[in-house]
């Protein structure tokens, strides 16, 4: 068999087929979430699209808002290069960061199209002794579906063009050119692109070595043919008889083996059948007997309860009885304690004696008393009413409850022994199924070791009788040329395919070589094209930025020997000086940071995360350049529709629009809070 010849890529392709990798839906962040992070106790940040400006005072928790971003999105370690355990609030053992994304369709199209909800919460979880999790929607999730997901919106945390940490101004300041031109692919999703003629570069220099060593393979190997070939005409008809000698035993064995094989897949496909109707049963079985256990336990609990209703009742009407029977009791007494009054009244009149006047004050008493008794005895027989009244009903609701849980519970039994012998059934079937199949794997076994050393497998038709009579007549062919060697048919068999084979390789490899400098060369042209295309569309915007801040400059793609040599360099001049390269020691501070932003601002157009975060960019900024960055960052803010912009200072603002979003941060007792400023 001949070794299959590595295929020429398709490497050609336009700056437009590169663009239709940005992905076209997106979405954005609702609501940041933050519990027991950092200076947080409990906080919730309301964000929306366009842009998002936190401000507050120094030390109050506004950049632990990006970096909990940052920590969402899967980084391992902070911009302080802080382990995660120390992202948690002091005193608490476990923390949590919670972003909430849009996801409520867009053109027919949820962003996130395996989630139904128009919200998608991404967490993760940090706890003190190192370990950390995610959750997407409250289901745990790995990294990897994390960084996957983040690939597909064009996010990358670790790039400083689409989330800038606190101080990292100066670190995209420092890098040079070419991994300045490396975040520039990534952010407007051009990098696949030229990785892709990286990796064919390198496949090209391996396409030359192996021809170089296929070349000296085959130098060798006709030299030692040459002397062979004079053998391998004598031995020609013996290798002939006997390769054909081979594939008739092989082809004796695999018809057997084929048929057992046929045998058998019809046995293992209805054991598979079997099996899953077989667990099907089982399951619908543990679902039915649960129901039954439910509505058992019910029944039980309801009958508890109607027990408990006619105590309730049967102690009412026993009470009630009893008051009736005392109010008739009081009724007798009343009339012959006022008679007894009247007689008193007219025995003694108007006596003064004291004696006299404490025997109609006792009589005036017994009265008083009887009379509130008989209230109370009244208000008692209508508290007593109206409870024997309520619970008759509900006696009735409950014994209605029980019947009919008494027949789901009847019903669920009936099913459960139904599936019980469907599965005894299936059970039996399936232990038949697999004696068969044991059968015909035994026989089968038998047959592999000479199956082993028969090797590939042969397909034929014909029946194993037929294959034997041929094979017979062969042999007694071969039996006739044993003074033929054997050794010679090998040797020659041997140099002769592998030369064959390494002319076939090389003819494709030549091939694929030639076809692969073309494509590589096209595909050079059409990422320089691409490049400089962008280079075009981000240099305006750049100098207009500058413009604004009283310096000039341009951008400017260099390119290397190799393309791997290129980079990007950015030229600025400050009050009328000549543009210069931008590095760590020619500007300042503010003058570097005003040049990058000029510089980000002008890529918001290409890039394609959806999210785009800076802390503190205009740290070293003047007011008048910090005011006018603020200028500039509005004005992009309404040119870009369905992307967010988060961006934090300290800095106190005059400039201001109603399309920004204000957050304001303040430490309180120790705990950062939150307030949106409408």
């Amino acid at each position: 068999m001949r070794p299959e010849s590595p295929q020429p890529r398709i490497l050609s392709r336009s700056t437009e087929e590169v663009s239709k990798e940005r992905p076209s839906h997106l979405t954005t962040v609702k609501e940041i979430i933050l519990e027991n992070f950092m200076s947080y106790e409990y906080a919730r940040i309301p964000l929306r699209e366009g842009l998002n400006l936190i401000i507050g005072p120094n030390g109050a928790g506004k950049s632990s808002v990006l970096l909990a971003i940052s920590v969402a999105f899967g980084q391992a370690y902070t911009e302080r290069s802080r382990k995660l355990s120390d992202l948690i609030r002091r005193g608490k053992d476990i923390a949590r960061v919670s972003l909430v994304f849009d996801n409520s369709p867009k053109d027919g199209r949820r962003p996130i199209p395996y989630s139904k909800a128009d919200t998608f919460m991404l967490s993760r979880y940090l706890r003190r002794d190192g370990s950390y999790w995610f959750e997407a929607d409250y289901k745990e999730i790995d990294k990897s579906e994390v960084v996957r997901l983040l690939q597909e919106f064009g996010i990358n945390p670790d790039n400083l063009l689409i989330i800038m940490h606190q101080g990292m101004i100066e670190e995209l300041g420092a890098v040079t050119p070419q991994e300045r031109l490396t975040m520039v692919e990534e952010a407007v999703g051009f990098s696949q692109y030229r990785q892709r003629i990286l990796l064919a570069e390198q496949e090209l220099s391996g396409l030359v070595g192996e021809e170089s060593s296929l070349l000296q393979l085959i130098d060798n190997a006709n030299q030692t043919l040459e002397y062979w070939k004079q053998v391998y005409d004598r031995y020609q008809e013996k290798r002939r008889l006997i390769e054909h000698r081979d594939l008739l035993a092989k082809e004796l064995l695999w018809s057997a083996e084929a048929k057992l094989t046929k045998s058998l897949q019809s046995a293992e496909e209805k054991i598979m059948s079997k099996s899953r109707a077989l667990e099907d049963l089982k399951s619908q079985q543990v679902e039915v007997s649960a129901d039954a256990d439910q509505t058992h336990q019910t029944l039980l609990d309801k009958q508890v309860e109607l027990r408990k209703l006619y105590y309730a009742l049967v102690r009412a009407e026993s009470e009630r009885a009893k008051d009736e029977s005392a109010r008739a009791a009081y009724q007798s007494i009343k009339e012959d304690i006022t008679g007894l009054s009247n007689t008193i009244d007219e025995i003694l009149g108007s006596s003064q004696d004291r004696n006299v006047k404490r025997l109609k004050e006792l009589s005036n008493y017994i009265g008083g008393k009887g009379a509130a008794a008989e209230e109370d005895a009244l208000r008692r027989k209508s508290e007593l009413d109206r409870e024997v009244s309520s619970l008759q009903p509900e006696i009735s609701r409950t014994e209605e409850l029980i019947k009919r849980t008494m027949d789901s519970h009847i019903s669920f039994r009936v099913k459960y022994e139904v599936l019980a012998y469907r599965i005894r059934t299936t059970e039996s079937d399936l232990h038949d199924l697999e004696r068969t199949s044991r059968e015909y794997k035994s026989e089968l076994e038998k047959l592999a070791p000479d199956l082993e050393k028969a090797g590939q497998r042969i397909e034929t038709v014909r029946q194993p009788y037929e294959v034997s009579e041929e094979l017979k007549l062969v042999s007694a062919h071969i039996q006739k040329m044993q003074d033929v060697p054997d050794d010679a048919e090998k040797i020659y068999n041997d140099y002769s395919g592998n030369i064959e084979e390494l002319k076939v390789k090389l003819a494709q490899l030549q091939d694929n070589k030639k076809s692969m400098l073309t494509e590589l060369d096209s595909r050079k042209d059409v990422w320089k094209k691409a490049m400089e295309d962008l280079v075009e569309s981000i240099d305006p915007p750049y100098q207009a930025v500058l413009s604004a801040a009283d310096a000039s400059g341009f951008v400017k793609l260099e390119q290397g020997a190799n393309i791997e040599d290129a980079g990007l360099n950015l030229y600025v001049g400050f009050r009328g000086g000549a543009p210069s390269t931008l590095d760590p020691f020619t500007q300042s501070g503010g003058e570097r940071s005003v040049a990058l932003m000029a510089f980000i601002l002008s890529l918001q157009a290409r890039i394609v995360s959806p999210l785009r975060a800076m802390d503190e960019f205009d740290i070293h900024m003047d007011p008048k350049n910090r005011e006018a960055m603020f200028k500039m960052i509005l004005a992009q803010m309404k040119q870009r529709e369905a992307s967010q912009y988060l961006v934090i200072t300290p800095s106190i603002l005059t400039v201001f629009d109603r399309s920004a979003h204000v957050i304001t941060v303040q430490a309180v007792h120790g705990s950062s809070e939150v307030r949106e400023l409408k």
